[in-house]
């Protein structure tokens, strides 16, 4: 009866949407043999993602991607539904991918990106007409943004990055394959940087996109600065102010050696008619994801203090903006920045996603704590810092996409997962009267399947760490856990290192995948993860032989000595890698067996061949800022600065830290290895080449221990 009821609603979609393009890919319910979820499962399920509020608030645009196995490919499609999660239609069944979906400002039309163009469609009476192009950029754009007038647009495109290939010097060689580097940066995380990305400004008049009528707000005669920032960096590293005129953005003004040694991102203030540019912040490290408030007078943004510290404490500043009286001319406009404070410094975890509230006085936003991310209100003139969503709350929140507001209440518009539930969006209602808060889920796009397979059950425990610390942890139970009976186990070791194990679903690692195939489940949160303070955090830097593999060994302890338990796994990709490759020179008996994804085995050949160097050389025991002198050969005879740049973390440096990192990394143990590993590595892996995964299994390989290689 209920995929008789899928079919018709099915057909209803067909005839509520556009046209169905040939090759389009749709939802479907997997199947769930004897009611567990299967790998392939995993892909088929709806994902629901970028959530946009309309200008009305009446309405709300989101993405569903969903995948073909037999085809080896997926498809986002545009799906609209009523704000409190009601009427859900689907709104295109396009054959390619849609992309950066955003409501005109009068909520009359869709803009959105397919094949790296910009697509506009009218919106009427709950449906989409027909799309036009409105732009030719033979790059493509990335990400983009409209302008609060609907006047102006900033898209991410890109220019020609400094590696070069043969065809940049004679056209006719456009089939030979070779990269020629002359500084460092030139390959990043999963490509080689034959592209910057850049933002450009054009206008929406009806005129279509194209070099000849945008401009590039960094101008063309910079050495080639990244805006946005590789490698994740999108639109929301810049930000239209209110008046449509200025745009806040972030950019790390270095290339080269600099580059790969500094975080030292800024936030600056551009000027879209004059081209005139104020800096708002001066020194330090990441400073990222500037947000405008709704009046244009105060400007927001994620800062961290320390520069060559990628994991430093993500901190909420905020600074007054004030624009000078405009001449007759309409040309000149001083903007002055004053008063740059940080706002939240009592939370003792990191900020992202920030979003202002509608009256300006209030900025929402994500943390992690304790293991969840939660939503927390921040009150800028006094400081005061609330957590909005209890802790008993076992779901990850991100940044709220809309609010609803009345005399009584404020409805927060949020997405949510879990260790068991992909995303879905959800209506969070706090009483004015601080009375209970509550929540409903307004969608449920994967209800049907989820209902189908075994429930999955889990825990958090806290266990003792050697420092006087709690190790907190989260346990998967299979559906139907009967401890009268044998479980396998895994140990998750996490990736980071500064990185949590928190209430999330991934393709990657799915906890719940291995949990419904009859696996316990085993997730810590040792020293290093984030969402437990900054000190407990920081510890790992400098330390990855110390605490952190002592708390591994502290959950394995526990887990194996639970009578329902057989033999346990040990787990991990990238650090969680390089964790795998060093227990196994460590922990005696403790594991079974191995699995390292994209794992470090050789931390010396890592500082020569990685791409981002201030990882490194704080991690790796420098702890040391970024300090650099142009013009500089060899070393300075300090023992931590070579060629003009400080390094102290660098393997040839006299850091103490540093020397003992270097002596104790996973290949000197490869003598105690005993323990069966599968070693997975991608060819892509930039961060971490695949040499490493290689040079793993040989060595497991030359000692005899049984072991399989995946590149």
């Amino acid at each position: 009866m209920k995929r008789t009821l899928v079919a018709v609603l099915s057909a209803l979609l067909v005839m509520s949407c556009n046209n169905t393009e040939n090759g389009y890919i749709g939802p479907k319910v997997p199947q769930a043999p004897d009611g567990t979820m299967t790998p392939e499962a995993l892909h088929e399920i709806s994902y629901l993602s970028n959530p946009q509020l309309s200008p009305d608030g009446s309405l709300i645009l989101y993405t569903i991607s969903c995948t073909s196995i037999e085809k080896n490919s997926s498809c986002s499609n545009l799906w609209l539904c009523n704000a409190d999660g009601s009427n859900v239609r689907q709104l295109t069944r396009y054959a390619k991918s849609v992309a950066a979906a955003k409501w005109s400002n009068d909520g009359s039309s869709i803009y959105f990106l397919q094949g790296g163009q910009l697509f506009k469609a009218p919106f009427k009476a709950g449906k989409l007409g027909k799309k036009v192009c409105l732009s030719d950029i033979p790059e493509g754009i990335q990400d983009f943004s409209i302008s609060p007038d609907g006047n102006q647009i900033y898209f991410v495109s890109t220019i020609p990055g400094p590696v070069k290939s043969p065809k940049d010097s004679n056209p006719d060689l456009d089939k030979a394959e070779a990269y020629v580097a002359e500084g460092l940066m030139y390959r990043h995380w999963d490509h080689w940087v034959t592209e910057t990305p850049r933002t450009f400004v054009a206008a929406l008049n009806g005129n279509r996109i194209t070099h000849d009528n945008s401009f590039d707000i960094l101008g063309s005669g910079d050495p080639g600065y990244e805006l946005p920032t590789e490698p994740f960096g999108g639109a929301e590293q810049l930000c239209w102010a209110p008046d449509s005129r200025h745009i806040a953005y972030s950019c790390r003004k270095k290339v080269g050696k600099e580059y790969a040694f500094s975080t030292n991102c800024e936030i600056y203030i551009y000027d879209v008619l004059t081209g005139a540019e104020t800096q708002v912040t001066d020194g330090g490290g990441y400073d990222t994801d500037p947000v405008w408030s709704p009046d244009g007078t105060r400007l927001a943004w994620i800062s961290m203090e320390r520069d060559g510290y990628e994991a430093d404490k993500q901190r909420l500043f905020v600074a007054d903006v004030r624009f000078g009286e405009q001449p007759q001319d309409g040309q000149s406009s001083e903007v002055a920045v004053s008063n740059i404070r940080e706002v939240a410094g009592s939370l003792d975890a990191d900020v992202s996603g920030i979003v202002w509230s509608n009256c300006g006085r209030k900025i929402f936003f994500p943390a992690t704590v304790d293991g969840i991310q939660g939503l927390f209100c921040c009150v800028v003139d006094s400081k005061e810092v609330t957590r909005l969503t209890p802790e008993d709350w076992w779901y990850n929140f991100s940044a709220p996409f809309g609010f609803q507001c009345n005399e009584n209440e404020v409805v927060l518009l949020s997405t949510f997962q879990s260790n068991c539930r992909n995303n879905e969006m959800a209506a969070i209602t706090i009483p004015k009267d601080g009375s209970a808060t509550t929540m409903k889920a307004i969608s449920g796009v994967n209800d049907e399947y989820f209902a189908s397979i075994g429930e999955v059950r889990q825990e958090s425990i806290l266990l003792d760490s050697p420092d006087g610390g709690k190790l907190q942890c989260w346990v998967l139970y299979p559906p139907q856990f009967d401890p009268q009976k044998k479980y396998p186990a895994i140990e998750m070791f996490n990736g980071g290192p500064q990185s949590c194990l928190d209430q999330s679903w991934s393709k990657r690692w799915n906890f719940f995948l291995m949990a419904q195939k009859g696996y316990v489940v085993i997730l810590p949160n040792r020293h290093g993860n984030s969402g437990f303070g900054q000190a407990w955090k920081e510890q790992i830097s400098g330390d990855y032989q110390g605490l952190n593999m002592q708390d591994y060994m502290i959950a394995g302890r526990w887990i194996k000595e639970q009578p329902w338990c057989g033999k346990l796994a040990g787990v991990g990709a990238s650090y969680g890698g390089f964790s795998v490759y060093n227990m196994m020179g460590i922990h005696g008996d403790l594991y079974d067996c191995f699995i390292s994804h994209a794992g470090i085995f050789d931390e010396r050949i890592m500082w020569y061949t990685t791409e981002e160097a201030w990882f490194g050389n704080w991690d790796a025991g420098g702890l040391t800022e970024y300090a650099y002198e142009p013009g500089k050969t060899g070393p300075q005879g300090d023992g931590i600065t070579f060629g003009g740049m400080q390094q102290a973390g660098a393997p040839y440096a006299s850091t103490p830290k540093a020397q003992y990192h270097y002596a104790n990394d996973p290949q000197a143990k490869v003598t105690n290895w005993h323990t069966p590993i599968l070693c997975i590595h991608g060819m892509l892996d930039f961060r971490i080449p695949y040499t490493q995964g290689m040079a793993a299994f040989n060595a497991a390989q030359m000692m005899g221990v049984p072991s399989k290689l995946v590149v």
